[in-house]
């Protein structure tokens, strides 16, 4: 029988972020931390640092969460990491953050971009959660990133707002397929924030900070430390008995 001394959470485009402060979070709480990360090693291994000065485990790992070809390969390395590393066969949460940005008009999105949207947004998300459930842990938690952006609508967010609701729909599909084990799926779905994600953004548009500002209830753009600590308390007992839930945290825009 395992020796479960804590719970470890894996946390897709965890290298920075929002996908980084939600690890930080998750590791203040006593959780172990995966890091998985695309392409930056440094910013990877900075995480790990922070998170091993805490006195949590943790280690990161490189994927590219838009190449479903590669998640088999991908689950077969965790299952070793996890044996070496933890004496574990299994982990208990997965937070499916990784995202791009490609903000274009709806008549002007070109395929090549529409299809990065989609793999990396929807197919991956749909895929590695599919392929994960091998090593998930019955009680364990999914948390699936959303986007105000499918509530409400921006010019030029037509396909990345889509791929976000399909996967608020997928979430409730989840949830109801998965409760058998004791998982629970929520997903998570934050306001304007201000990251490198939103970066070109904000840049590209003078006064979209005020603007934000001006329609959000609370009087601000949104930060990566708003967004973490929601992801942990849904990974958290206290969080035992929500799922199929789609939690806005935007600080009220648009309402």
């Amino acid at each position: 029988m395992e020796q479960v001394s804590s719970k470890i959470a894996l946390v897709t485009g965890g290298s920075r972020g929002l996908g980084k402060n939600m690890a930080l979070k998750l590791a203040e709480k006593g959780n172990d931390v995966i890091i998985v990360y695309r392409s930056n090693t440094g910013e990877a291994a900075n995480v790990v640092a922070e998170i091993e000065a805490m006195g949590r485990k943790a280690i990161a790992i490189q994927l590219d969460t838009s190449d479903v070809s590669s998640f088999d390969a991908f689950f077969t390395a965790l299952s070793g990491i996890l044996q070496d590393k933890w004496g574990r066969s299994t982990f208990d949460f997965l937070i499916n953050n990784a995202g791009v940005s490609r903000p274009s008009a709806f008549a002007e999105t070109s395929e090549a971009d529409f299809d990065e949207l989609m793999n990396v947004h929807f197919k991956g998300v749909y895929f590695l959660s599919q392929k994960a459930l091998r090593l998930l842990a019955d009680r364990g938690r999914i948390v699936n990133l959303s986007t105000g952006l499918a509530r409400f609508s921006t010019p030029g967010y037509a396909a990345y707002g889509a791929m976000k609701g399909a996967i608020e729909t997928l979430t409730k599909y989840m949830a109801r397929e998965l409760g058998s084990r004791s998982i629970t799926v929520n997903a998570v779905a934050p306001g304007a924030i201000h990251t490198d994600f939103n970066k070109e953004s904000f840049e590209n548009h003078p006064g979209m900070d005020e603007f934000i500002s001006s329609i959000t209830a609370l009087g601000r753009v949104g930060m990566p430390e708003d967004i973490g600590g929601v992801v942990a308390f849904l990974c958290s007992e206290d969080a035992r008995w929500i799922t199929g839930q789609r939690i806005e945290v935007s600080g009220g825009m648009f309402l």
